[in-house]
């Protein structure tokens, strides 16, 4: 048995033309959809990147007992039990925030790993003197990244490309091997929205203002051409990856590895780039754009070709599915499950309703058709955040308040003791309330219902999801939920 996981990072599902977008060229996502199971209802769990991965491997909602994060010592994750099992497993790689303080553990789980350097705030490119930004710009620049882009001469110089092309070696590096797991995980699109000027001039961009790559991570304040321009620069870098893409899918042809491999697509969240008013993530509810994510899975040879399922499934279910393929049948306590009777057209489904969210913010129900957003008050409190590793992203936790941090064995699934550290952020200004909507018919989510009745129904369902993926019981009044307990 060969398992190939391809994680996309903010890979914007109704963008793509495989759901109905026509915004981006994406050949051979379009290519690897053709032979595989498309699933239309796939959502978030946790979110953003490392609370989105750590649902990954460990199959369990992360984002309700804390925010970004390593994986913890308590945790039992897929990379593990397939190692126990003489399965090797390999992951390459440019997502730089397994390589920062709050990504720790998550790649030194495989067998082996590559790493492709250069996104983002990669401390790649070393020089004491600070380059030059632009004198003119929208949204974000970093000098690290003015400095790592000088290396990004040709298109094989940037780092997604890079690691489907070692993806592409490792597999013919091991032509003729079993019992693998090889997960190839590419950065882009996630901002900056960066690629070769050739890319971007296939999608007619001739705009001539500041410079604009990367999200303001707020309120849409730049004019509509410059957001027509950061939505083209970003089909462009998702293009570019989709090339690359091709060249994983051409050795799977070229190796006749179709008939022997498991084969999955998907993203860890979407991102805003206008719509609702706002560009980036994490900041206002969890619209559609970010929490309605693609799924495709190429089933070992082709029974199940061109397929589309309505199940309700989020990644969390991918860690069971894939021991399940692989024979192993015990995975502990996971919250996820196999969707290998889904696959197979055994199943018709594995859940009535998905929760997701991030961590502090508002706890999110759907059932596929409905969506609730759940706010908490405005002073967010109390939240505690639980761990044994207190770092977050590029910083140690609780260094300013060491007297308010307990420890004991607060986590009702496991019996490792753990800290618990008072998490101090209010909600943001940009969620001032509860919102219900019927995405069969507002799938944009603009215009809210207002049905009592309805809203209690889905609050209960919300709690009793809660419940079942053991909550912190500090979420319930966070939330205002007490008194549906």
């Amino acid at each position: 048995m060969k398992t190939i996981l391809i994680l996309l990072d903010s890979l914007n599902r109704h963008m793509l033309s495989v759901y109905g977008g026509d915004e981006v060229r994406t050949p051979n996502i379009d290519r690897l959809a053709e032979r595989s199971v498309v699933f239309d209802n796939h959502w978030l769990g946790s979110a953003p990147c490392m609370p989105a991965r750590r649902d990954l491997f460990t199959g369990r909602l992360s984002f309700l007992e804390r925010p970004w994060g390593p994986i913890e010592p308590f945790d039992v994750t897929l990379p593990e039990l397939l190692r126990e099992r003489d399965i090797f497993t390999h992951i390459t790689t440019d997502h730089n925030h397994y390589f920062e303080i709050g990504g720790e553990s998550y790649c030194q789980l495989f067998n082996s790993w590559d790493f492709h350097r250069g996104q983002e705030y990669d401390p790649w490119v070393s020089r004491v003197k600070k380059p030059q930004l632009p004198k003119e710009y929208y949204g974000r620049v970093a000098e690290q990244y003015e400095l790592n882009r000088t290396r990004f001469v040709k298109e094989e110089n940037y780092s997604t490309p890079k690691t489907f092309a070692s993806a592409v070696q490792w597999l013919k590096d091991n032509q003729g091997a079993d019992d693998f797991f090889l997960m190839v995980e590419g950065f882009d699109p996630h901002e900056p929205f960066d690629c070769p000027d050739e890319i971007l001039a296939e999608y007619g961009d001739d705009y001539q203002g500041p410079r604009f790559d990367w999200s303001t991570y707020g309120r849409v304040t730049e004019p509509p051409e410059a957001i027509t321009h950061l939505r083209r620069r970003y089909a462009a870098t998702l293009t570019m990856a989709d090339r690359w893409l091709g060249k994983l899918l051409d050795v799977l042809d070229e190796l006749q590895a179709w008939e022997d491999t498991l084969v999955i697509l998907t993203t860890d969240h979407g991102h805003l780039l206008g719509e609702h008013g706002y560009t980036g993530k994490n900041f206002t509810h969890a619209y559609n754009e970010l929490a309605h994510l693609p799924l495709i899975v190429h089933l070992p040879g082709s029974e199940q070709t061109g397929r589309r399922v309505n199940s309700l499934t989020q990644n969390i279910d991918l860690m069971p599915t894939i021991l399940d393929y692989f024979g192993v049948r015990e995975w502990g306590r996971v919250h996820g499950h196999s969707l290998r009777g889904i696959l197979e057209n055994r199943e018709e489904k594995v859940r009535e309703a998905a929760l997701y969210g991030w961590f502090g913010s508002c706890v999110n129900i759907t059932d596929g058709r409905y969506t609730y957003f759940r706010t908490p008050h405005p002073e967010n409190r109390p939240l505690y955040m639980y761990c044994v590793i207190p770092t977050t992203l590029w910083r140690f936790l609780g260094r300013e308040n060491p007297s308010a941090i307990d420890s004991g064995r607060f986590l009702k699934y496991t019996d490792y003791p753990v800290l618990r550290i008072p998490w101090p952020a209010k909600r943001s200004q940009e969620i001032q309330g509860s919102l219900l909507f019927d995405v069969e018919v507002d799938y944009q989510q603009e215009n809210p219902l207002d049905d009592v009745e309805l809203e209690d129904r889905v609050i209960r369902q919300l709690v009793g999801l809660m419940l079942e993926h053991d909550s912190p019981d500090e979420q319930f009044t966070r939330l205002g939920l007490d008194e549906y307990r």
